[in-house]
């Protein structure tokens, strides 16, 4: 059994998400732990799917029905990420407005919930290059 199919986009997942806490650590200039989460640079959401959609790509070829498949989940993932989770947060930031007056300090919505283009992008380059290594890595090339 190929277990690549199954780690590749945890361990896509795990290298966004240790960038993404590094990126945000850089610009607060402190350890950025309240910054997890939804949100920023690199997509997590788009690193996973696109180390999925890279390795069938160079383990099965772009002719399998299974590329196909992992393409129109990207497409509907990275799509999810740019536009609905962005008004979500648009949502959450007239709430927390409307609630000012009534805030108690700890009821306030998480605003930041989807990404930038060159979020996605940085998310998308990082998945391919998860599974373009892994994959190397198998052949021993690395």
């Amino acid at each position: 059994m190929d277990l690549s199919y199954i780690l590749t986009p945890f361990i896509a997942w795990l290298v966004a998400g240790c960038l993404k806490f590094l990126v945000n650590s850089l610009r607060a200039r402190r350890l950025a732990f309240n910054l997890i989460g939804y949100g920023g640079l690199p997509s997590n959401h788009s690193a996973i799917v696109c180390s999925m959609v890279t390795l069938i790509a160079l383990k099965e070829g772009i002719q399998h029905p299974a590329f196909g498949v992992a393409v129109t989940l990207a497409f509907i993932v990275m799509l999810d990420a740019s536009s609905l989770r962005k008004q979500v947060g648009k949502q959450a930031a007239a709430i927390n407005k409307l609630s000012q007056p009534f805030d108690d300090g700890q009821s306030r919505l998480r605003e930041r919930m989807g990404h930038t283009r060159i979020e996605i992008l940085a998310g998308a380059i990082t998945g391919a290059g998860v599974a373009s290594l892994i994959v190397a890595l198998q052949m021993g090339i690395v």
